[in-house]
């Protein structure tokens, strides 16, 4: 099965990658012949029919692989070959273990026992039906390994947040519907709700939330804070607020640039420029009520984007002004979680200096 959702093509899942690789070598090992195609059911009661690419059979073993198709969503791990090893064994039940190019969890709070591959437990169950669905469970008086690697994992997992959440090594094998749909929204909030889990899990109860490595860089260079204390949320904010509220932290401190600290001044805290728009005359009232001279709010007034009208204030020293961007959106986060935890806003320029920042209790 594979959609179109508008012009975006859908595409499948590390984890089912993992579960087509591995039901082929389960048939290969089970019929000694080569296997050409496989057809696996997915979560959601969808089937998906995979190409195999290497089909290979040994003494007590097969091992085939498949390739990852993404769709059009611009995944890391789009063409990578994704393999299954299956082994009869003398310990009884199946065995599923991750090889080379998988990662190794070594921090808590990813829901996964610290040690063991980083292989998701929906990952898991489909590995594990399509070993039953071959074998009709598992044979009498052995059992059966399932090792998944995927050569080149290594590699790729650097351009991933997975080193900076403890998992060492390789990629994840991923996925809770076995299919990937481009851009999707929910895989980027499941990536801030894992950040912040791993974050909690590791003692920290603050918290700094950025748009994006720009700003993440220049907040490490100002703050001392263990690496996993960043979360890059983009445009997620009101999300990322009700997560961190949820899983009790106590303190927030948001490091933004202007364009996206004015949106959340005015109470917009979903930012993508899609959903919400800078107000030029927000912007002047705010100016007007900090103080601003009207010789100051006629050169603002000519202003045309939030970056120009920054600068145009910072050149006019309207200090109290920056300062008031910060309040009111330290207001606005905190309303919206009903003051569960203190919030600090901080505005930046693009080189990393503070103009303002503020704090409510």
């Amino acid at each position: 099965m594979r959609v179109r959702r508008g012009e975006l093509r859908t595409g499948y899942t590390t984890g089912a990658c993992a579960a087509a690789a591995t039901k082929a070598a389960c048939t290969a090992l089970l019929s000694q012949e080569t296997v050409r195609t496989v057809e696996i059911k997915l979560p959601g009661g969808q089937t998906a029919n995979f190409e195999v690419l290497e089909c290979s059979i040994g003494v007590g073993f097969a091992q085939c692989s498949v390739v990852k198709d993404a769709g059009d969503d611009p995944d890391v791990t789009h063409g990578a070959e994704i393999r299954a090893r299956v082994s009869r064994i003398e310990r009884p039940g199946v065995h599923i273990e991750g090889g080379e190019g998988v990662g190794r969890v070594t921090r808590p709070g990813l829901g996964l026992e610290v040690g063991r591959a980083a292989i998701n437990p929906v990952p898991m169950q489909m590995i594990t039906q399509c070993v039953m669905d071959v074998f009709g469970g598992v044979p009498a008086g052995e059992g059966l390994e399932v090792v998944i690697s995927v050569p080149g994992g290594e590699k790729m997992a650097r351009k991933t947040l997975n080193p900076r959440l403890g998992i060492i090594g390789g990629i994840s094998i991923l996925g809770t519907t076995g299919i990937v749909i481009p851009y999707s929204l929910e895989a980027y909030t499941a990536c801030i709700t894992q950040a912040l889990q791993v974050a909690r899990a590791s003692g920290l109860k603050e918290v700094v939330l950025t748009s994006g490595r720009q700003s993440e860089r220049h907040a490490r260079a100002s703050l001392p804070l263990p690496e996993v204390a960043y979360i890059q949320m983009g445009d997620q904010l009101a999300f990322t607020l009700e997560e961190c509220a949820r899983m009790g932290f106590e303190k927030v401190r948001l490091w933004a640039m202007m364009g996206k600290l004015s949106k959340i001044a005015a109470g917009h805290l979903r930012t993508h420029y899609t959903k919400s728009s800078i107000e030029l005359n927000f912007l002047l009232d705010v100016a007007a009520r900090t103080g601003a001279a009207d010789e100051d709010l006629e050169d603002l007034r000519t202003a045309e984007t939030a970056h120009e009208f920054l600068e145009r204030a910072r050149g006019r020293n309207l200090r109290r002004f920056f300062s008031e961007i910060c309040r009111l959106a330290a207001r606005s986060c905190s309303e919206h979680v009903n003051r569960a935890f203190v919030i600090e806003c901080i505005l930046v320029d693009y080189e990393g200096n503070i103009l303002g920042k503020y704090h409510i209790k």
